[in-house]
C-alpha cells in the first residue's frame, strides 16, 4: 500500500512542476506511463521529497496543536484557581439574595438593568471579602481536609496575587454600587466586607458566636437590594434579612456538625467543638427553623408579598424543620448532612416564590403599621389560648392577689428571717458603716453588731441548727 501512495504522490508533485515551468507539458497519462525521462526512480525520489515535507508539516502541526492545548489547560487552572479564590458560587448566592431584594423592593416595574449593575457590585464585593477571609486564613485552611487544596495554602496563588485580586474585586464593586445605586446601598456593601473580613474571620478562632456574626454579614445582601431599588430601608427590607438571618443558623450548624473534626484541625471555635451530644446544636438550628414559621405571613401583612406566599414559605420551613427535629432526635452525620441539604433547597425554592408573589413597592408601609399589625397578631394568638391562660386574665389574676401575695414556698424563708430583712433596711453605706462602727482598736461596734446578735437571737428562738437552711434547699 505504501508504494502506490508514494507514487501516486510523486504524479502529483510532478503535476505541479508542469504547470509552472514555461514549455513543459504533461498530461496525466504520459506521467502514468513514466514518460518525460523520469522513470520510476525518479518518481519514487519525488515521492521521498514530498513524503518527508508532509511529514515536517505535520510534525509542525503536532507541535504547534499540543502547544495551544497547553496554553488552553493553564489559562482554564489559572481562572479555576482566582474562581476559588473568590467562593464564586457562594459570592453568587449573595448576589442572588441581593438580587431578590432589589425585586421586593422596586414598584411596579423592575428596572433590570439596575438590578444587573447591584447584583455585579455585589458579587465584587462579596469576592473581595472571601479573597481577603482566605488570605487571613492560609495556616488553617492548609490542616484541613477540605480547604487544604485551595490555592493559597496549596501554593499556586501568592499572597501578593490574593491582595491584589482582593483590591480589584473591591474597589470594582463598590465603586459600581456607587456609580449605579445610592450612597447607601455602597455603604452597606463596604460595611459588608468590614464586617466579614476583620470581624467574622479572626472572629472564628476566637469565640462560637462567630456563627451568628456570620448571619448577620449573610443578611446584609437583601438589604443592599433593597436600598437599590427603593433608596431606603423599609420594614419590608428588615423582614428579608430575618429570613437570610435565620435560614443560615440550621444551614452552617448542619455543615459544622459534619465537618466538626475538621474545623478542630483548622483552630476554629465551632459550637460542635463543645457539644459532643449535638443536642445544643440541634436546638439551635431547630429555634431557627421556627423562626421562619411565620416570616411568610409577615411578608403578606407588610404587603410585600399575596398571601400566597405565607403558605408556601411555611411549607418551605417546615420541611427544613422536619430535617431539624431529625437531627435533634439523631444527631449523626448522616441526618446533619439531610438538614444540610434542605436548607440548599430552601433557599433558591423560597427566593422564586418570593419573585412569583411579590407586590409593587407602594412605600405605604411604616413602622407604626408594623407595631399595629403584630398587636392585633398577638391579640388573636392569645385568643386562641384557654381563658385562665389568656394575658389579660392572667395579668387580672396578679393584681387580684398582689395585696396578699405570698408564695407557699416563701412562707418559712419570710418567718424566719422577716426581723433581719427589717434591720437590714437600715444599713448605711458601706463606706459610712466602716467608719461609723470601726473604732481606733478595729473593733466591731454599733449597728453591724447588733444586727448579728439579732439574727443570731431570731435563728435560737427558731430552734434551728447550722445546716438547715441547705437540707431544706435539697428538698
Amino acid at each position: 500500500m505504501a508504494q502506490p501512495q508514494a507514487l501516486q504522490a510523486g504524479h502529483q508533485l510532478l503535476t505541479q512542476l508542469g504547470r509552472q515551468l514555461p514549455g513543459l507539458k504533461c498530461s496525466s497519462a504520459t506521467c502514468q506511463a513514466g514518460t518525460l525521462g523520469l522513470g520510476t526512480s525518479g518518481l519514487r525520489l519525488a515521492a521521498a521529497a514530498a513524503a518527508s515535507a508532509s511529514s515536517r508539516a505535520l510534525t509542525t502541526g503536532t507541535s504547534s496543536g499540543r502547544q495551544n492545548r497547553s496554553a488552553i489547560r493553564r489559562l482554564k487552572a489559572f481562572l479555576r484557581d482566582y474562581k476559588q479564590l473568590s467562593k464564586f458560587r457562594l459570592s453568587s448566592l449573595v448576589a442572588l439574595t441581593a438580587s431578590a431584594g432589589f425585586a421586593a423592593g422596586s414598584g411596579d416595574s423592575i428596572d433590570y438593568a439596575k438590578l444587573a449593575w447591584t447584583s455585579l457590585g455585589t458579587l465584587g464585593a462579596a469576592a473581595a471579602a472571601n479573597t481577603l477571609n482566605q488570605l487571613y486564613e492560609v495556616a488553617n485552611d492548609a490542616r484541613m481536609a477540605r480547604t487544604c487544596n485551595r490555592p493559597l495554602p496549596a501554593g499556586r496563588l501568592g499572597s501578593r496575587q490574593a491582595l491584589l485580586f482582593a483590591a480589584l474585586c473591591g474597589v470594582g464593586g463598590l465603586w459600581t454600587l456607587a456609580e449605579h445605586t445610592n450612597p447607601l446601598t455602597t455603604g452597606l456593601g463596604a460595611a459588608n466586607i468590614v464586617l466579614y473580613a476583620g470581624i467574622y474571620t479572626p472572629l472564628k478562632q476566637l469565640s462560637i458566636y462567630n456563627t451568628w456574626v456570620g448571619a448577620v454579614v449573610g443578611a446584609i445582601p437583601p438589604l443592599m437590594g433593597w436600598a437599590a431599588a427603593a433608596g431606603e430601608l423599609e420594614p419590608g427590607a428588615w423582614l428579608l434579612a430575618a429570613a437570610l438571618f435565620s435560614w443560615q443558623l440550621p444551614h452552617f450548624l448542619a455543615l459544622a456538625w459534619m465537618c466538626q473534626d475538621d474545623y478542630a484541625r483548622g483552630g476554629f471555635r465551632m459550637l460542635p467543638k463543645f457539644d459532643p451530644t449535638g443536642r445544643r446544636t440541634a436546638a439551635v438550628a431547630l429555634r431557627h427553623c421556627a423562626f421562619l414559621l411565620p416570616l411568610g405571613a409577615a411578608a403578606a401583612a407588610l404587603h410585600v408579598t399575596s398571601p400566597w406566599f405565607a403558605g408556601e414559605a411555611a411549607l418551605l420551613a417546615g420541611a427544613m424543620g422536619a430535617g431539624a427535629i431529625a437531627f435533634r432526635a439523631n444527631p449523626t452525620a448522616a441526618s446533619a448532612r439531610k438538614l444540610f441539604r434542605g436548607s440548599l433547597l430552601y433557599l433558591p425554592l423560597l427566593l422564586a416564590a418570593l419573585a412569583v408573589h411579590r407586590q409593587p413597592n407602594r412605600h405605604a408601609v411604616t413602622w407604626q403599621d408594623v407595631r399595629r399589625e403584630a398587636g392585633a397578631a398577638a391579640a388573636g394568638a392569645a385568643a386562641l389560648l384557654p381563658e385562665p391562660l389568656q394575658p389579660g386574665r392572667l395579668w387580672q389574676q396578679l393584681q387580684e392577689m398582689q395585696p396578699g401575695l405570698h408564695w407557699p414556698q416563701l412562707r418559712p424563708v419570710e418567718q424566719r428571717y422577716g426581723l433581719v430583712l427589717e434591720q437590714l433596711q437600715g444599713i448605711k453605706c458601706p463606706s459610712r458603716a466602716y467608719g461609723d462602727s470601726v473604732d481606733e482598736q478595729g473593733s466591731c461596734s454599733g449597728s453591724g453588731a447588733q444586727l448579728l446578735a439579732e439574727a443570731a437571737a431570731v435563728a435560737a428562738a427558731a430552734g434551728e441548727e447550722p445546716g438547715d437552711d441547705a437540707a431544706d434547699a435539697g428538698q
